[in-house]
């Protein structure tokens, strides 16, 4: 695969992160699992409620 699609995986699994992280989620455990699940795990992240 092109190197340009590890860079953009990698950038969205920070960008959730992040967003997790404003959610007072673990900002470490959305990182995981976004390089497993990309953006599904974004669609999870925006969708769940912030606690």
């Amino acid at each position: 695969m092109n190197n340009e699609f590890y860079v953009g995986w990698g950038t969205l699994a920070l960008i959730n992160a992040g967003l997790a992280q404003g959610k007072n989620r673990t900002g470490l455990n959305w990182f995981l699992l976004s390089l497993l699940l990309g953006p599904l795990a974004t669609l999870f992240l925006v969708l769940s409620a912030k606690r």
